[in-house]
């Protein structure tokens, strides 16, 4: 059992490539893992377990330069998916009530405004979408969840695009369009798609990747999901956000 765990956690982190623009912060990822891992159901538990082995694999790679980024990135994935682990194995993910995450009108905050160049070299603005329901997704192509997740914004951006509703994505690869381009153009991205920053990054507190939010027809965040979610759950976030008044 140790052994495949072991072997899980490895052929995992062999996956993907450091960030050396990353800054770590090993206390703070341990201390959320551990509070989400005490809420967990004994039905879980053993999952729990599981990440904890990658936040073990991930803390000695702290002392070095390279693999500081690397290893905090695993930290956070980590914890951010330590709830939707729990969902899975709980039945939690019917998709008929928006996530656990959602904010009621009158506590959300405006998405802060940006403008970058997407694909075709044309300026986007996040704000020129005020009146729609958007989905923005910080990603990178290096990022595993990431990689599960954006076929899920495809049929989205498919499904919902004649009901005021888009999809936004903006990659954190420092290869820029280098290693993005070719990634969007062989998967047939139909959603508009920009290359970011750290700054932009610190805005929206996107600490881990995927990191992705849900904003609402007035430019408010609704929804923020960190780590891998379910895709029931984003579909019903969407569905709730793009029904309200």
């Amino acid at each position: 059992m140790d052994g495949n765990r072991e072997q899980w956690v490895e052929e995992r982190l062999a996956a993907l490539q450091p960030n050396s623009e990353w800054k770590p912060d090993a206390t703070r990822g341990l201390a959320r893992f551990q509070q989400q891992r005490d809420k967990a159901s004994h039905r879980t538990r053993r999952w729990g377990w599981l990440a904890a082995g990658a936040v073990a694999t991930a803390l000695p790679l702290m002392a070095f330069p390279a693999t500081r980024a690397f290893a905090q990135r695993c930290v956070s994935a980590c914890v951010g998916q330590s709830n939707w682990v729990h969902d899975v194995f709980a039945g939690n993910l019917s998709g008929a009530a928006p996530s656990s995450g959602f904010l009621k009108t009158e506590d959300r905050k405006m998405a802060p405004d940006f403008v970058l160049n997407d694909a075709a070299g044309q300026p986007v603005r996040l704000s020129d979408f005020r009146g729609k329901v958007v989905l923005l997704n910080f990603w990178a192509t290096w990022c595993a969840p990431c990689s599960l997740e954006i076929p899920w914004f495809i049929e989205f951006q498919n499904t919902h695009r004649d009901s005021g509703f888009m999809t936004l994505g903006v990659s954190l690869d420092e290869d820029g369009w280098d290693a993005v381009r070719p990634y969007i153009d062989k998967r047939k991205v139909n959603y508009r798609v920009m290359v970011g920053n750290d700054d932009l990054a610190q805005q929206y507190g996107a600490a881990a990747l995927p990191t992705t939010f849900v904003i609402d027809k007035s430019g408010r965040i609704a929804v923020t999901h960190i780590g891998l979610c379910s895709k029931s759950e984003y579909e019903a976030d969407i569905q709730t956000v793009l029904n309200e008044q």
